[in-house]
């Protein structure tokens, strides 16, 4: 792969991108609706993520085009002594490029943006039905020290 990956904020320009890139795969294609126009619930979502200083949509970028993408949060919390910590979330990779160093380049910035955010921790879910994501965190040094839960409202 290219060294000329750029890892930017994304804009409303690469909404109908990162949203291709969500709805690309199994798990995907059964939560998102890629269609044109795009449902203005993405839109809205958008944004609340940019107009939100805790929150930042993200994408990487060869050239012109966007080849992925991940959502990061900041958080306070009372626990660790009032410590910020970050979540990752939504992070893919267009189909085209996989296995070719984004998702790494992506994840590295997130934690270089969480230490310059004076984060203690960075986390991020799995979905368990993909063991080749949870073995890529695993190499990038993250750890499952905790069972996640989740209630579908």
């Amino acid at each position: 792969m290219e060294t000329n990956i750029e890892v930017r904020i994304a804009t409303k320009n690469d909404l109908d991108c990162i949203v291709a890139m969500l709805a690309d795969d199994v798990l995907g294609r059964k939560r998102e609706r890629y269609e044109h126009p795009l449902p203005d619930s993405y839109l809205q979502a958008f944004e609340a993520i940019t107009s939100d200083p805790n929150n930042e949509l993200v994408v990487a970028c060869l050239g012109n085009e966007v080849i992925g993408v991940q959502q990061i949060t900041f958080t306070p919390y009372i626990t660790h002594q009032g410590g910020w910590r970050a979540t990752i979330e939504g992070v893919r990779t267009s189909a085209s490029v996989r296995g070719q160093g984004i998702g790494t380049k992506l994840i590295t910035w997130a934690i270089q943006r969480a230490t310059q955010r004076g984060c203690h921790l960075i986390q991020l879910t799995t979905d368990k039905e993909r063991p080749d994501a949870l073995r890529f965190y695993e190499r990038l040094g993250f750890q499952a020290t905790h069972e996640g839960l989740k209630l579908r409202l």
